[in-house]
């Protein structure tokens, strides 16, 4: 089959890709925009596979995507491409509202147009998978259940509103032009090729290099975190045999304060390193609006399409942190962006 994946330089999107190059049979093209998150040297491994190809398109340019689609013929299209620094929409939360908002319209447009021309079969075949965030549905109480495919939004940043837009547009080209749809949500992800503005990485390479690992408010914040491997399995579970119309959550079900997560890297890091790395941490001002807690309840991807993590949190952190021990030329890569 071919696969159209939107935003895949950027950390999940190429991973998708490694994954369906090097683990399956299937074509892929990546479509990415390059901006500062995206990060060709990310698929180094597979630039040089005939069943992959690139192209440095953004995804609000209607006449480029539609010329890609009649050429490329995707089968499956995985939607990536997103702006997703909460702190960044904060400071510039236009650059969300065009990517976000106008990018996926503009791409369930191009899809509505490309499937009228499909036959009868390949439209049966055809289907877009929106990847979304678990921001949408808001911050939890410590005592609240984790949120449902039936939970209500009710986003907190320009961020997480920029994406709970793209998921009604979805669900209301799904509902409209009969666009067969599926729709994830997901926890925090972690691992290999993640930018360094994220809590992960950031406390990692700022430990390394000896400068303050920054801890906004009282660091109790907590998120469910999610080895991005077992997210990987996921979106492709999902993608193949997820149902039209259906919204599937994929958790990591490791529920941590963001302190505690910042202690474990530190811990880690002396055990390889035999230094101290916790007196950098340094308390800073709390994000403005800043979610308490975000979970998911991952249970309908469980008993419908049999997928649950296989990492635990310990396991995949040092993994991360061995990867990124050892992979300074990735990193430095990033300085010239």
């Amino acid at each position: 089959m071919k696969f159209l994946i939107t935003g895949g330089a950027g950390f999940i999107g190429s991973a998708m890709i490694r994954f369906l190059i090097n683990q399956t049979n299937h074509c892929v093209l990546n479509i990415d925009k390059l901006t500062y998150a995206g990060n060709l040297n990310s698929l180094s491994d597979v630039v040089h596979s005939p069943r992959y190809q690139f192209s440095a398109t953004d995804i609000c340019n209607h006449t480029a995507l539609t010329n890609l689609f009649n050429e490329f013929k995707p089968n499956i299209v995985m939607h990536f491409a997103a702006e997703t620094h909460v702190d960044r929409s904060i400071d510039t939360p236009s650059i969300f509202i065009e990517t976000n908002i106008v990018g996926t319209y503009t791409l369930l447009e191009v899809i509505r147009n490309y499937c009228q021309q499909l036959s009868y079969v390949d439209q049966q075949n055809f289907r877009f998978h929106h990847i979304s965030t678990d921001e949408v549905y808001g911050d939890l109480l410590p005592t609240m259940s984790p949120c449902t495919e039936q939970s209500a939004y009710s986003p907190s940043s320009p961020y997480s509103a920029s994406k709970a837009s793209a998921d009604h547009l979805v669900r209301a080209w799904f509902r409209t032009y009969d666009i067969p749809v599926v729709i994830s949500h997901c926890t925090n992800n972690f691992g290999p090729y993640q930018h360094p503005e994220k809590l992960i990485p950031l406390t990692i390479l700022n430990a390394l290099n000896n400068k303050p690992i920054p801890v906004y408010g009282n660091g109790k914040q907590v998120r469910d975190w999610l080895y991005v491997t077992d997210h990987v399995d996921a979106l492709y579970t999902v993608a193949n045999s997820g149902r039209i119309g259906e919204t599937y959550h994929i958790s990591g079900y490791n529920e941590y304060q963001n302190i505690e997560v910042i202690h474990t890297i530190c811990d880690i890091l002396s055990e390889i390193k035999s230094e101290n790395y916790t007196n950098l941490i340094t308390y800073t001002t709390d994000r403005q609006g800043h979610d308490f807690r975000y979970a998911l309840d991952a249970s309908k991807i469980e008993s419908e399409l049999n997928w649950k993590p296989k990492e635990s949190f310990h396991s995949a952190l040092y993994k991360t942190i061995t990867w990124y021990l050892n992979n300074q030329q990735w990193i430095n890569s990033l300085a010239h962006k």
